[in-house]
């Protein structure tokens, strides 16, 4: 079977890129093939670059698993991308996220656990549009949201299920930068050096200190 996620590592930085050939869907082998990416970034790298195909970082959760009739294989995808969520949100590397195109649902939700989140200017869209397509929003990226977004674009982003422009998911909170195809690369180049300075250890314990009550008022909510 073709590996979902790919990983190259260079001068401390590891890139982990999603590609399934089609949506990038948050799939159980997907959320699974990050989790190995991470494992090995731990060892080998200092940053950690998630990247997606071309056009799209990630399409949401499989609908096909969500509407389908294996309550087992539908869980099991679910509290995989859960577990994901939490990890790439404690993170001790900074993580970046270079958004390469559409990214919607759990996509948007992958978005709101980055350090720094570089998307590519286009017809593309990013945000959660869960309530658009008849799904309630799972508290992990209700609190998120909370954390990440902007007040002012909370309810329209969460509530009404508005999708942005990459220029638009800046202001909403989504992104810290949209920029042109020819300057991509060298954007996310740039931050990962910026970050590779950072002090490892100051980096991970203040980030935990700032992140650990979300994932804790995450935990305490009902179910």
């Amino acid at each position: 079977m073709t590996e979902v996620v790919s990983f190259a590592q260079h001068d401390g930085i590891a890139t982990l890129t999603m590609d399934d050939g089609k949506a990038n869907a948050l799939s159980f082998a997907m959320s699974q093939a990050l989790e190995a990416g991470l494992d090995r970034a731990a060892k080998e790298a200092r940053v950690v670059v998630i990247r997606g195909r071309p056009g799209v970082l990630c399409g949401g959760f499989d609908l096909k698993v969500i509407r389908g009739d294996d309550d087992v294989q539908r869980k099991a995808m679910r509290d995989a991308g859960m577990r994901l969520f939490a990890r790439l949100y404690l993170l001790p590397q900074p993580l970046i996220f270079a958004c390469t195109g559409h990214s919607v649902a759990a996509g948007g939700v992958l978005l709101l656990t980055g350090d720094m989140r570089i998307g590519l200017r286009g017809g593309f869209r990013i945000g959660l549009n869960e309530v658009g397509i008849g799904l309630a929003l799972p508290q992990t990226a209700i609190e998120l949201a909370r954390d990440r977004l902007s007040a002012a674009a909370l309810t329209e982003a969460v509530v009404l299920a508005r999708l942005y422009t990459p220029d638009g998911a800046v202001g909403a909170g989504y992104l810290d930068a949209a920029v042109d195809a020819g300057a991509f690369d060298a954007t996310i180049a740039q931050h990962a050096q910026e970050l590779l300075k950072l002090d490892p250890a100051a980096f991970a314990a203040t980030k935990k200190r700032l992140r650990q009550p979300t994932l804790d008022r995450i935990a305490a909510a009902p179910s």
